[in-house]
């Protein structure tokens, strides 16, 4: 290196001892020896002044490329190399950290499932770092009013050969949209009737286990599969009462552009695992499964001009259910249907359509509508208001009004798109 470099200054100085002295003898129309042997002296002398300056340099350079190659400490005399490879260092030990609050008042009447008027809903706090140049590791930890839940920790082998997407360990699964999402990523302050009555409530399909994804090359549009195998509980959705009462999920996903503003994201599903309606008293009287099978569309626009004050986002996804019970076999159904449109920089305006069935009475259907109203004061907090109406299969209607305010700290990675 210090060759090449030594090599380099030499070709510029010469360039600049051929053009002095040219310039120098144009501009002396009357020279003779004598004069031209004192520039010549000059020159050289200039040129070793140059060659000496140069040669410092690169041993300056040579000495801090070796002394960070080695992972030492900088001379005394650098104090700001000191402090910027402390710090460094300390961030190369510790994973990103952050919390996010998820507040959330309720206001109005329902009577089948009433919810407190003030709640700290969820506090979530993220750890993340790649563990090596092989692995990333992520772990999100829920901290609600009643107690602390792991809601993913995984680690992901994005290098595995064959081009696989490995992930091991607690995850949402990858069945349909909103079961991916936290909840501080929903576009409500709450779930749509399709997921709690159909996928399990709440937290969903998620269980311990592990991912195994792949791209599928074509010359048409993103392709994506993946498959996934879990311990099988999940809420009240599956229910593991032997070692190999496993759970499974499918899902495949395309991607297109449709413009340079505007996409189209569409997503198949499909899940198998054990139910609870053959255990009595926690004794198995039978080998009761239920099979979910889905369906996603999502359109995103974005005009590139006017990107951060006009935007669009439409979702819609169906969950079709059957669940063998001793008696008979349930086969219902569920949607939701919803759009987002932001008409200034921070603020977004919604609706929402829901209708589910019970997973165990196929006879029995909820419906809901929802206005949303959203304003963005930074990228760290968000206050949103929430209409809703649902109208119960017990022939019950509730109308609430839902407030929710969140607010983040520290470096949360990106989730699922």
């Amino acid at each position: 290196m210090r060759f090449h470099l030594f090599i380099c200054s030499c070709f510029i100085t010469a360039g600049i001892l051929i053009t002095a002295p040219a310039t120098a003898f144009a501009q002396t129309p009357n020279t003779n020896p004598q004069a031209v042997q004192q520039e010549l002296d000059r020159l050289k002398n200039d040129f070793e002044a140059l060659k000496q300056q140069y040669g410092e340099r690169i041993a300056a350079l040579e000495e801090r490329i070796a002394s960070l190659q080695s992972g030492g400490a900088a001379k005394p005399a650098e104090a700001p190399s000191v402090i910027g490879s402390s710090v460094g260092n300390a961030k190369l030990f510790n994973p990103d950290i952050a919390v996010i609050g998820d507040f959330l008042g309720t206001a109005g009447s329902n009577k089948v499932s009433p919810g407190p008027a003030l709640e700290m809903h969820e506090s979530e706090a993220s750890f993340q770092a790649i563990v090596d140049p092989y692995a990333r590791a992520d772990f999100f930890v829920s901290f609600g009013e009643e107690g602390v839940n792991l809601e993913e920790g995984f680690v992901t082998f994005p290098a595995v050969p064959g081009g696989l997407l490995v992930k091991v360990g607690k995850m949402r699964a990858a069945f349909g949209k909103v079961n991916t999402l936290h909840n501080h990523s929903l576009p409500w302050t709450d779930r749509p009737l399709m997921t709690k009555n159909l996928l399990g409530g709440e937290d969903g399909i998620n269980d311990a286990g592990f991912s195994v994804a792949r791209l599928i090359p074509n010359p048409l549009f993103f392709l994506e599969a993946t498959a996934q195998m879990f311990r099988g509980d999940s809420e009240d959705l599956f229910k593991s009462s032997k070692r190999r009462d496993l759970s499974y999920v499918g899902h495949l996903r395309a991607y297109q552009d449709i413009s340079d503003s505007a996409n189209v994201d569409l997503g198949f599903s499909y899940s198998q695992g054990h139910n609870a309606s053959g255990l009595v008293n926690d004794v198995d009287l039978g080998r009761f499964q239920t099979r979910l099978y889905g369906a996603d569309a999502t359109v995103r626009w974005r005009p590139l001009r006017r990107a951060i004050y006009r935007s669009f986002v439409g979702r819609s996804e169906f969950v079709w259910s059957r669940r063998n019970q001793p008696d008979s076999i349930v086969r219902t159904d569920g949607y939701y249907v919803s759009g987002t449109y932001q008409f200034a920089r921070r603020w977004f305006a919604g609706v929402r359509y829901d209708r589910a069935g019970r997973p165990d009475e196929a006879s029995l259907k909820d419906k809901g509508q929802s206005l949303l109203l959203t304003y963005w004061p930074s990228e760290f907090s968000q206050l949103r208001g929430q209409f809703r109406r649902t109208q119960f299969a017990t022939g019950k209607t509730a109308n609430e009004f839902l407030m929710q305010f969140q607010f983040s700290i520290g470096a949360h990675g990106a989730h699922p798109f």
